[in-house]
């Protein structure tokens, strides 16, 4: 075991780094006699293949929130953390099968310009607005927290300069390149990602066989945490309130999902810039096929690392190293830091390197994703309608570097808090029913009026914040359960704005109501093929760890 960071590592860290920093300037550059307009910044020119839009969704999905704070989860409550990733892989698909056709049909900048073709102006800078403040107040911000707390772990650097360091290098690129620049450097994050999490893995599986191998290491896990590996919680489990047994699949998640797949504006965002919706659905099926061994990179080494530390034995033969920083049940988000301790020379550089390419990655989307709905939606809107692309393309890189600054000033204030990638969820869960409520509606449901979504998203807030207050009380105490809340106020939004719609319409559809054509949903025979392999894929693995 080795301690600290040697030359090596330093060395393929150095790499890492003037590699993406590289590639992100190289395709920045504004070819000869070309200015960047706004197409060419916010949705790289329209011209990503699949492959690209398929790791690029992965590399803006996979952040510290899932290395730091899903390592954290395994480490406290075992695999069934895991149906994050493996129900966004079946999300994954009803959004290229049911949304992306809509959306790119309609020739979308950004999610919030599809709330203005269905509603009005209004509504889309509610929404607008909505999504600015969550995007730099709770992801940027705890992206920043949570890789300044890995690297501080890891190399000793004081938080704050870590956070300074990660904004920096994100900022390095993605503010003067845009998507193109966020996107093609992703191909290249996910390569890192993928190769430092499965080195990872090998080391704790291999760890606690005693050097037998990753296979017996992950039989000797199962023997000894075996309640690590259950999808579906009992109530009596003390993580029920986290992930609430079979509601997991049938209840609440599915409204962080489809509102996290389907409406978020960081990730939707590649997908439409793609050549054409065949080269964007075959993206979102590769990045639906990754999904689906992203627990084994970010789950298991937690669940390993809890084995570890509760058998003296193994914690002895780690030495000295093997005593700091030391994750338990009350610092569970230390876990995948105190395995990459244990790595040995060149290899803790690698798997460092993947820890910067997921939050680096997530950093320049989020930022990117930033500065178009400032820029598209409320610039262009209030400040200057008819702002030239060059004037517009540099308020996104203004508005980004100022989300970026605010970001860094809150990250530091979330400290302290257990479970990161919990708390985001939690969180994001505030606003994601009214949103989803406005959408599902607004996509399918031709009656629903402009003011009913308007009411429907501003209610949503105090309802979903009553839920959270209920509880409180022992006659309300079902309730407890995030994804309970989650999932009841989405039906509240839905029920409010049915009602209201129905009220001001007596039933009639509305003007601006979206009319299918047969075809719009017809998807090709390798895109349902990949999907029907991925749904028996999630029907093997729930069988296997119910």
């Amino acid at each position: 075991m080795t301690e600290g960071f040697h030359m090596w590592d330093y060395v393929v860290f150095i790499a890492y780094a003037i590699l993406i920093l590289g590639v992100g300037l190289w395709v920045s550059r504004d070819k000869d006699g070309h200015q960047k307009n706004a197409e060419d910044y916010f949705l790289a020119s329209k011209s990503l293949p699949w492959w690209a839009i398929g790791t690029s969704l992965i590399a803006a999905n996979i952040s510290a929130e899932q290395f730091i704070g899903m390592s954290g989860s395994g480490f406290a409550l075992g695999l069934a953390i895991a149906s994050y990733e493996w129900m966004a892989a079946l999300t994954l698909i009803i959004v290229g099968k049911y949304f992306l056709p809509i959306f790119i049909e309609k020739g979308l900048y950004t999610i919030p310009e599809f709330v203005e073709k269905r509603f009005s102006t209004n509504l889309k800078t509610i929404l607008a607005v909505f999504w600015l403040a969550l995007y730099v107040f709770v992801n940027l911000a705890s992206v920043l927290y949570l890789g300044g707390l890995a690297i501080e772990t890891i190399m000793g650097v004081d938080m704050i300069y870590a956070i300074i360091g990660l904004a920096l290098f994100a900022a390095a690129y993605s503010l003067y390149g845009g998507l193109s620049a966020v996107a093609w450097t992703d191909v290249i994050q996910v390569v890192f990602l993928v190769l430092g999490g499965l080195v990872t893995t090998y080391l704790a599986l291999n760890t606690v066989s005693g050097g037998e191998g990753v296979i017996e290491g992950f039989s000797v896990v199962m023997d000894a945490a075996p309640d690590k590996f259950h999808m579906i919680l009992e109530e009596t489990n003390d993580n029920f309130n986290n992930l609430p047994g079979i509601w997991v699949l049938i209840g609440g998640l599915w409204v962080a999902n489809i509102y996290y797949w389907g409406f978020n504006q960081y990730i939707i965002q590649r997908t439409l810039a793609a050549k054409s919706l065949k080269e964007s659905q075959k993206g979102i099926l590769l990045a639906a096929a990754l999904k689906l061994v992203i627990p084994l990179i970010v789950v298991v080494p937690g669940i390993a690392a809890y084995v570890m530390v509760n058998d003296p034995e193994i914690m002895a033969s780690l030495g000295e190293v093997g005593q700091l920083n030391v994750p338990s049940a009350d610092k569970a988000d230390k876990a995948y830091p105190w395995l990459l301790q244990f790595l040995p020379t060149g290899l803790k550089g690698v798997a460092f390197a993947a820890l910067a390419a997921a939050v680096v990655s997530s950093l320049a989307s989020m930022l990117n994703s930033t500065s178009t709905i400032f820029t598209m939606d409320i610039y262009k809107e209030y400040f200057d309608k008819n702002a030239s692309d060059k004037k517009t393309v540099n308020v996104g890189r203004i508005s980004a570097a100022v989300a970026l600054v605010i970001a860094v000033i809150v990250a530091p204030l979330l400290g302290g808090i257990d479970q990161a990638f919990q708390f985001i969820q939690e969180y994001t869960g505030l606003v994601s029913p009214g949103i989803l409520a406005v959408f599902l509606l607004g996509l399918f449901w031709k009656k629903t009026t402009n003011n009913a979504a308007i009411w429907g998203a501003l209610l949503s807030v105090p309802i979903a914040g009553l839920l959270k207050w209920l509880p409180k009380f022992e006659a309300f105490e079902f309730l407890t359960p995030w994804m309970h809340q989650m999932g009841i106020a989405t039906l509240l939004s839905i029920l409010v704005i049915m009602v209201i719609s129905y009220l001001e319409n007596k039933g009639a559809n509305d003007e601006k109501g979206i009319h299918f054509s047969n075809d719009l949903f017809k998807t090709t025979p390798l895109f349902n093929i990949g999907a029907f392999v991925i749904m028996i894929i999630l029907a093997v693995l729930y069988s296997i760890f119910w």
